[in-house]
């Protein structure tokens, strides 16, 4: 009879090594938040699926969206001020009127993304893929090596 609450309780502690693959790093409360208010500055958004999501005049202030999924995204108007979007997923999102300012872009993908009128100065952009992507009025450049 003891063996099973061993077993039960071993199957508790093993379960997250054995189904649970990769962990999401987001804070539950924070995405909920921000898909509510449409602001969420500071916030850990690390890791979360906010594919095709609908975040006009967003404030990501701070934000820490590292490894984030923002495919086909809308950010038109958002602010992402110091965010944090190092290895973010942005292919095909609408970033139009933003502001990245001194943000982190580092190993960023806006393939295919459509980037008019952002304001990123002070951005980092080491490794940031802009494959496809459409930039306008953008301090952005394409071209140079591949360094």
């Amino acid at each position: 009879m003891i063996k099973s609450p061993l077993i039960a309780l071993g199957l508790i502690v093993a379960s997250p090594l054995i189904w649970g693959g990769t962990a999401m790093a987001e804070n539950a409360d924070h995405v909920q938040q921000l898909l509510e208010t449409n602001a969420c500055m500071n916030c850990d958004l690390s890791g979360a699926d906010l594919a095709g999501a609908h975040l006009i005049g967003a404030d990501l202030r701070n934000a820490n969206l590292a490894s984030t999924n923002l495919n086909q995204a809308n950010l038109e108007g958002a602010d992402l001020t110091g965010a944090n979007l190092e290895n973010a997923d942005l292919r095909g999102a609408m970033v139009t009127n933003a502001t990245l300012n001194q943000a982190n872009l580092t190993k960023a993908d806006f393939a295919f993304a459509k980037l008019y009128d952002v304001d990123v100065t002070g951005a980092t952009v080491d490794g940031m893929n802009i494959q496809n992507a459409e930039i306008y009025n953008t301090g952005i450049g394409i071209g140079g090596g591949d360094d």
